[in-house]
């Protein structure tokens, strides 16, 4: 079995990846230069190389990231990005389908790989001393791509399609809510892509999708573990050195036009619970209000002494589950998103309303300076500790080197401690505002089947992967 992610809200995953690979007030200079021990790279054919020495653990994890996503993707062809991860696990002109995997188990490792709007990642956690095993594996499929079971892998595909979108309340909403809020963007189309486009993609597409996106001039690797680094750079270099770029991906170019009023949609679904949920245009990690909206969201709905929480879980008993937050390392302007699972019998008229007031309130009156310093705490907090896990910090050097250089991953803390409670009130200002704003509405039309529904977690991953990278810290 393999997970697969599909991307958007469920960068939440990757956003508390990252946010949670940060913080304590302790202090930002107490972590800043992480990236001072990176040994990087770039091969002559234009492959970048990011190497971390680790010797917490005896393991090594070994990551592949191709900077291609759902938002490379064009209209009527929506879920290549996908499609493709689950096919380079079926094989390639060495290798039979399956066996890559089979030949990281027989050596002790695990492997997987998942899908974003932005990205895909193939990674591999491993003993220490077999290191060279992904390397040469992953080499092998980007120079040697060659699927075989093509449409049996898009059956399986739309099956996974039915049962985490079609069959899941709470993720159609997601999706019809962004296909709303983005109408110029590739970030309309959800990561595994609109039912008729898989249905409609071909053997051919998939291998000239590979031919432009699986090149060493678009990928990075990023190994962390119990290594000597300027081995595993000469094993990666041997290993990818002589392998040849296909055409220049061409650059995605459509911009999302500001939006100059609120949206409303509405999903009837079967359902065990009704919801909603609200979308909110915001700029990405290049904008200094980024760090803002990161406090912003830690104060909303971030555990049970949040605002949100306290208010419509436990005072107000309007809703069972409330969240608040978006991915700051999206490769272009994204979404704040607000969303609750409500109680039965309470109206999401009602519940916005209260929702409305916190928002309200965080736009006029400045956070009390006690409750600003808790939430950078929390968030400096989960972003100090997830660097316990070799595969955290393989996923952060990865993303911000994406993003332009693994080196931005050192202004994280500093830019969490210089958030003010003025910027927090200028930001919710500025793009917390119903203008600004898409809505959607769950309604219930019957109960779920048993069994059926229940959020798939954002991110679709080949195989249960989760549990091995934390045995990884």
């Amino acid at each position: 079995m393999r997970i697969t992610i599909f991307g958007n809200r469920r960068r939440f995953l990757r956003v508390t990846v990252l946010a949670s690979i940060l913080s304590l007030a302790a202090s930002a200079a107490a972590t800043a230069g992480i990236t001072d021990a990176v040994k990087a790279q770039t091969l002559p054919n234009g492959l970048k190389v990011l190497v971390l020495e680790n010797h917490k653990a005896p393991v090594a994890t070994f990551n592949v990231f191709y900077r291609v996503g759902s938002r490379n993707e064009q209209m009527g062809k929506t879920g290549l990005s996908h499609l493709l991860e689950h096919l380079m696990f079926r094989g390639t002109k060495k290798l039979k389908p399956e066996e890559f995997s089979n030949i990281i188990q027989q050596n002790g490792g695990m492997d997987n790989a998942f899908t974003t709007s932005d990205f895909t990642d193939y990674f591999e956690v491993i003993n220490k001393d077999h290191i060279d095993v992904p390397i040469t594996l992953e080499a092998d499929r980007m120079a040697n791509f060659d699927p075989k079971g093509f449409d049996s892998e898009k059956a399986v595909v739309l099956e996974e399609r039915r049962l985490r979108t079609d069959d899941n309340p709470e993720d159609a909403l997601d999706e019809i809510v962004r296909a709303q809020a983005f109408l110029a963007h590739p970030y309309h189309w959800p990561v595994i892509g609109w039912f008729h486009d898989v249905a409609g993609l071909t053997l051919a597409d998939a291998m000239a999708y590979h031919e432009i996106y699986y090149s060493p001039q678009n990928a990075i690797i990023v190994a962390v573990g119990d290594f000597n680094a300027e081995q595993v750079l000469k094993q990666v270099s041997e290993a990818f050195g002589s392998i040849k770029n296909g055409a220049k991906p061409p650059p995605v170019t459509e911009v999302e036009p500001p939006q100059d009023g609120v949206r409303n949609v509405e999903l009837r679904h079967a359902a065990n619970l009704p919801a909603f949920e609200l979308a909110y245009h915001v700029p990405n990690y290049s904008s200094p209000d980024t760090y803002a909206l990161e406090v912003a969201s830690e104060l909303l709905a971030d555990g049970k002494s949040s605002r949100l929480y306290k208010k419509l879980v436990v005072e107000k008993r309007m809703v069972v589950g409330i969240g608040a937050g978006y991915d700051m390392t999206a490769f272009d302007p994204e979404v704040f998103v607000v969303s609750a699972q409500m109680r039965p019998d309470v109206k999401a008229s009602d519940t916005r309303a209260e929702v409305g007031k916190e928002l309200a309130a965080l736009r006029d009156k400045p956070v009390d300076e006690t409750e600003l310093q808790k939430a950078k705490n929390l968030e400096q907090a989960q972003f100090v500790f997830g660097q316990d896990s070799i595969f955290r910090e393989a996923m952060m050097l990865g993303v911000y080197e994406m993003l332009g250089d693994y080196r931005l991953v050192d202004k994280y803390l500093d830019g969490i401690d210089k958030v003010t409670a003025a910027d927090v009130q200028r930001v919710a200002k500025k793009y917390l505002v119903a203008t600004n704003m898409t809505a959607g509405v769950l309604i219930p039309t019957g109960i779920l089947p048993h069994g059926g529904g229940g959020r798939s977690g954002g991110q679709i991953r080949h195989a249960a992967a989760m549990p091995a990278i934390e045995a990884a810290r």
